[in-house]
């Protein structure tokens, strides 16, 4: 039986190029874990710290470098983790199962793309942030959105390329991203959306 293998991505911020690698769960147990950009000039370093991982992420999306600490679990097994840029709310980095990684940073790899293209506005795609408001008020609307803690119902809170979710009962978040056709092609198969909450 073969060893399960996680994969980090990200968006080099110097030479604008997909970073995508491959490490077993005991590469990424024993020792920091570096990920380098073919160009030389970035570089994602994962560092296990007791319960938790220290990652360090050069950001595609504004230019600069971010730290993070992630619960080691959702780094090592499960859907994984996204981490965000501070900066712009964009998701800037993915940890997790290989495919969902790959699909993740074509994703990404878009956004980014939008953002450099773009005229400035407030959204990555207006087009595509209205359609994905208008799906999440459909599902709403039908009583389809709850949290873990027993609250119904949300507030929202818009960003460039996302939209989050919130709990008026406990303040729990589920982003929804909001800026490329296969963000929205997601949301429309989902009949009701689950919050996780802080209860």
């Amino acid at each position: 039986m073969s060893e399960p293998v996680r994969a980090i991505g990200y968006i080099c911020p110097s030479c604008g190029k997909p970073v995508y690698g491959e490490r077993t769960q005991f590469a990424l147990c024993a020792s920091a874990v570096g990920l380098v950009c073919e160009c030389g000039a970035g570089e994602l370093t994962a560092e296990p710290v007791a319960e938790r991982y220290r990652v360090t992420v050069p950001c595609g999306v504004c230019g600069g470098e971010h730290r993070a600490e992630v619960p080691a679990r959702q780094v090592l097994r499960g859907d994984g983790v996204g981490l965000a840029c501070p900066e712009t709310r964009q998701l800037c980095c993915y940890i997790g199962p290989p495919r969902q990684v790959q699909r993740a940073l074509r994703d990404l790899e878009l956004a980014v793309q939008k953002r450099k293209d773009g005229d400035g506005g407030a959204f990555l795609d207006g087009v595509i942030m209205y359609e994905v408001l208008s799906e999440l008020k459909d599902i709403a609307a039908r009583g389809g959105i709850s949290c873990t803690c027993g609250g119904r119902g949300c507030s929202l809170e818009v960003h460039g390329g996302a939209v989050d979710l919130i709990c008026p009962d406990c303040g729990g978040r589920l982003r929804a991203p909001a800026a490329t056709d296969e963000d929205l092609d997601r949301l429309c198969c989902q009949y009701t959306l689950t919050i996780p909450g802080k209860k």
